[in-house]
């Protein structure tokens, strides 16, 4: 296993963060804003999803942490304030306060199979906790879904003792680790 540096996307690690999702085979296409608000959603365009995410860089509140390999942005995890996205279940209560949701991963592809999504998960949980989170919440799916894969899988959580309660849809699952 390498050994992974990481850093929280700040005005400073930005353009890390952008090289890593404007290369090749990256989601560029939606620059981590699935989960978060934006103006006109079905209507906003990749420039639009990137200059908001960017706004929210600016005004300095989290989105995530990137890991570097060697100096080179390999790899992404969204870890933020879970009330910085839109609703992420049915049964989400908003009241709740020091909740952090991670909604994505993505490792680039020459990459991938190396157990860089745990090492992404692991200093997610450290950052989120050194912010200040009581509560980390995930919604993966199972390896079989067809769709929200982006969003880990059940084992990589339960591996870290994060435990399902609840069901987001019929693929997510979610679940909480308290700190």
């Amino acid at each position: 296993m390498s050994r992974l540096a990481v850093k929280p996307v700040t005005r400073a690690s930005w353009s890390d963060f952008e090289a890593l999702f404007e290369s090749k085979g990256a989601p560029s296409y939606c620059w981590c804003m699935a989960w978060r608000p934006i103006e006109d959603r079905t209507e906003a365009t990749n420039a639009d999803r990137k200059r908001t995410l960017k706004s929210f860089v600016d005004r300095r509140l989290p989105i995530g942490i990137v890991g570097y390999l060697e100096k080179e942005p390999v790899a992404w995890c969204s870890v933020a304030p879970r009330s910085t996205h839109v609703s992420l279940s049915k049964q989400q209560n908003d009241g709740e306060e020091g909740v952090w949701s991670v909604t994505c991963f993505f490792v680039r592809r020459a990459h991938r199979g190396t157990g860089l999504s745990g090492q992404m998960l692991d200093a997610a949980i450290a950052y989120a906790k050194k912010k200040g989170a009581r509560i980390i919440e995930s919604y993966p799916v199972d390896p079989e879904s067809p769709s929200y894969r982006f969003m880990g899988f059940v084992e990589l959580f339960e591996k870290r003792g994060f435990a399902e309660i609840g069901r987001a849809g019929t693929r997510r699952h979610i679940m909480r680790l308290t700190l």
